[in-house]
């Protein structure tokens, strides 16, 4: 393991701005620096670096982070590739955390996310030691390059092999990450065994689940899934995401297939911006975090009723999360194959012949609204346009909108006008005022300006702040954290400390505060700013005291209260 004390000192060494700079030029743009941003195509730029801050952003897709995130993001680096490559860059040597040997062998779980790394790590060694799965995967056409880059791995036959990991079998928090399973009966076992084990990634590149797949055939089920953990929820997650990242960025397109084996067959093929749904259909979600990699998405389904019934959820559930600039195509095989089979059979460029055919979403929906449909009678054209009325109105993308109403109105044999007044639709020109209003800034509270001057100057911290995080609410937990890092790091760049706290710190509180940071005046008088944040939150924990003291007093009898009671009671009265 790689010292956290190591890659802070190594975060407040590098300098954003020249990492970035080597992968995409940057000009100087004020205090900052700009360039047109490499994780979504814009023609103006909107990506920016802050040499103050250490971290960039993009105002068009939203995507930030510190120099070692752009690696990640960008290079698709795992993690420690990353740091080597910044350590590498500034003339350090990573260090590594070595355990004595004569101690257990390994350590405890101490949480999610090292539980399920420790797991993927002997799921790799026990493939190397199994010959059938070996074989299985060359039966399959697949190398140990591609193996290992996606770090494929085997769970054995057996039902407590994880035990030999983790000494503790009995950590409830193997239960939670998924890896071991209770009976009624109260016995322990491993959920995964005797199948091929696909780890699944976020987009850091940590392991936060597993796919698990049969090597028998008559087994069932053929697909296997980690549960839902407050790592891992599949509405949320793509398999293949993290490895794709860079071949997305390259091709201008991304392929979402149905399973693993397809994702990691089509990168045996060279078709390496392949990703797959986690055992559920497409979600918003999924679209939307497609939408920050490329412009244009195809999905790639199975010929047979399954496949079809599972592209068109696919589609609907893509409606809310549509923008004009998208591209959603879809591409539907031969009965007889899968996207593994047939670039197996017939290549990479038949199967990228294929999705140049790909149909476009627009043209889909009304295939499919009129496919058992012949809009011969008036009747027919009143199911039509009962069909399309939930589908027109879930569309807020203006213009995708209106040439779809447009196209349906002339297939129903009415006006656009008619069927909007009809079917009680939205007009499409009313939509983008209001999604832009999504995008605009909420206030922020004291309590994080606090927290942001205090990411600008740490050495301002003392240990009587401490005190202001007076409650449990996620706003004074960030406080008390952020206060306590700047103690320990008075000199650390903001990079640095936003590092440290990330894994102390609600996710989407982090967001907004990476967002605000990168937002803030560097012109700013941070002291003094810094200064009246203080005097207001004292004078926020005075008016809690106060209110506390006064209650207590109105509680008793007024008879009961001393001279002095009877003082402090009319003053806190008169001051409230």
């Amino acid at each position: 393991m790689i010292p956290e004390s190591f890659i802070q000192e190594l975060l407040n060494r590098v300098d954003i701005v020249d990492v970035i700079d080597k992968s995409v030029p940057l000009k100087k743009a004020g205090a900052n620096y700009s360039a047109c941003c490499p994780f979504h195509n814009e023609k103006s730029p909107s990506f920016t670096v802050s040499p103050t801050k250490q971290f960039y952003h993009c105002f068009g897709c939203g995507a930030h982070g510190t120099a070692l995130g752009f690696l990640m993001e960008y290079a698709g680096l795992s993690f420690v590739e990353a740091v080597h490559e910044l350590a590498k860059n500034v003339g350090m040597i990573v260090p590594q955390e070595t355990r004595d040997p004569e101690k257990a062998p390994q350590k405890t779980v101490v949480g999610l996310q090292e539980s399920l790394q420790q797991a993927a790590n002997f799921y790799k060694s026990e493939l190397k030691k199994s010959e059938r799965a070996i074989a299985y995967l060359k039966a399959r056409g697949l190398s140990g390059t591609i193996a290992a880059k996606f770090q494929i791995g085997y769970a054995p036959a057996g039902w407590q092999n994880l035990q030999t990991v983790f000494p503790n079998y009995e950590n409830e928090a193997l239960t939670v990450a998924g890896l071991v399973v209770t009976n009624e009966q109260g016995k322990r076992y491993d959920r995964f065994r005797d199948r091929i084990m696909f780890p699944i990634h976020d987009q850091k590149g940590r392991v936060i689940g597993f796919g698990g797949r049969v090597i028998n055939p008559e087994d069932t089920p053929k697909y296997y899934n980690s549960p839902e953990t407050p790592l891992f929820q599949k509405g949320h997650e793509l398999y293949g995401l993290f490895v794709a990242r860079r071949a997305i960025r390259d091709a201008g397109r991304v392929l979402v297939v149905e399973g693993y084996m397809d994702v990691v067959a089509l990168a045996q093929y060279g078709i390496e911006y392949a990703v797959a749904a986690l055992g559920t259909a497409t979600t918003p979600f999924h679209i939307t975090k497609l939408m920050r990699q490329t412009d244009e998405i195809v999905f790639s389904f199975d010929g047979d009723n399954a496949g079809r019934t599972a592209a068109w959820r696919a589609a609907m559930n893509a409606l809310p999360a549509l923008s004009d600039g998208l591209k959603l195509r879809f591409l539907f095989l031969p009965k007889e194959h899968d996207p593994d089979s047939y670039v197996r059979e017939f290549g990479k460029e038949a199967f990228e012949r294929e999705m140049q055919n790909a149909m476009p979403l627009s043209q889909y929906i009304i295939q499919h609204l009129s496919e058992d449909n012949p809009l011969q009678s008036q009747e027919d054209k009143v199911k039509f346009l009962n069909d399309a009325e939930p589908i027109l109105k879930q569309i807020s993308a203006p213009r995708f909108a209106l040439l779809l109403r447009k196209r349906v109105a002339e297939l129903a044999q009415v006006s656009a006008q008619e069927m909007q007044s009809m079917l009680k639709l939205p007009a499409p020109n009313k939509i983008a005022p209001k999604a832009a209003a999504r995008q605009m800034r909420s206030p922020v509270s004291i309590k994080k300006r606090f927290v942001l001057m205090l990411l600008m100057q740490p050495q301002l911290a003392k240990p009587e702040h401490l005190a202001f995080a007076q409650t449990s609410h996620e706003e004074d937990t960030m406080l008390k954290v952020v206060v306590e890092a700047a103690l320990s790091q008075p000199q650390s760049k903001p990079a640095t400390l936003l590092h440290s706290i990330a894994p102390n710190i609600d996710a989407r509180l982090l967001n907004e505060i990476q967002r605000e940071l990168h937002l803030l005046d560097e012109t700013l008088d941070i002291a003094l700013e810094f200064s009246g944040a203080c005097t207001q939150l004292r004078d926020m924990m005075e008016d809690v005291r106060d209110n506390h003291l006064l209650n207590l007093l109105k509680e008793k009898p007024l008879a009961l209260l001393t001279d002095e009671e009877r003082a402090l009671l009319k003053k806190l009265t008169v001051k409230r």
